[in-house]
């Protein structure tokens, strides 16, 4: 699916240069001034990860301020979509909840 503008009358889009990245171990193309979230949106994916309490997360305010986009990046949990650029290779997941490992929870 791809959801990605074609054609504007006013904004002039660049060329078809793609990078290949990763959600939960499915390849997705992504051009490469994307973000995580433009470019998980353009490929149809509208949920980044779950509350606690079991609610869907995903785009809101799409300058970093609030905790909606964060993903698993790499490994790594809490990174803002909004704001971090994809690149080749990357590795996202969807996070539950805090994202910290169930040790640190229970602590």
């Amino acid at each position: 699916m791809d959801r990605r503008i074609k054609s504007h009358p006013i904004l002039e889009f660049e060329g078809e240069e793609t990078v290949t990245f990763y959600f939960e171990g499915t390849p997705l193309r992504a051009k490469p001034s994307d973000t995580i979230a433009s470019a998980l949106i353009a490929n149809g994916i509208d949920i980044f990860g779950w509350t606690e309490k079991g609610r869907a997360r995903g785009f809101f305010c799409a300058i970093g301020k609030c905790s909606s986009c964060l993903v698993v990046v790499n490994g790594t949990p809490n990174i803002r979509a909004c704001i971090t650029k994809v690149k080749e290779g990357m590795k996202v997941e969807r996070q539950i909840g805090r994202g910290m490992p169930l040790w640190e929870e229970k602590q």
